[in-house]
């Protein structure tokens, strides 16, 4: 068998995408493309958008996005309009929180559009803020013996 002679396989050789942090600039819809908000994740690069022309329509995600941007739902996303099928779309960009915000102040999305922060709920920590309403109950009754059992020393 051979020895390992490397640090790490595949993984650490394709390297790391520090793109994220950097401020890109804001893409505006052109002619032939509308804004969507993600309802359903359908699987095999799909996935359900409700368009704000008042649409639900079914989209692809294109290659260049497979894999390397990560489609939720409730993400606001750019999607390219067919001209042969009017019922089904392309997925050209997703919009972070923040972008999406900015294209809400535009006024280019409507104001009933509900922006979600998909990071913000992964770090959510729900279990700090938890209370019993019996926490300091179940210490009481140990410390009172129960007046079925006999205690030894009344023996």
């Amino acid at each position: 068998m051979p020895k390992n002679k490397g640090k790490g396989g595949k993984n650490r050789r394709r390297g790391k995408n520090e793109n994220d942090a950097d401020k890109r600039e804001l893409v505006f819809k052109e002619d032939g493309q509308e804004y969507g908000q993600v309802t359903r994740i359908l699987g095999n690069g799909h996935v359900e958008a409700f368009c704000f022309d008042g649409v639900t329509r079914l989209c692809h995600i294109r290659g260049k996005m497979r894999k390397k941007v990560w489609v939720n739902n409730g993400d606001i996303i750019l999607l390219g309009l067919r001209d042969f099928q009017d019922n089904k779309a392309d997925v050209i960009h997703k919009y972070n929180p923040d972008e999406a915000q900015n294209l809400k102040s535009y006024g280019e999305l409507p104001e009933n559009a509900k922006i979600v922060d998909s990071a913000a709920i992964g770090d959510q920590d729900d279990d700090t803020d938890i209370m019993f309403s019996n926490a300091g109950q179940y210490e009481e009754e140990e410390d009172q013996p129960d007046s079925d059992e006999e205690d030894i020393e009344d023996i």
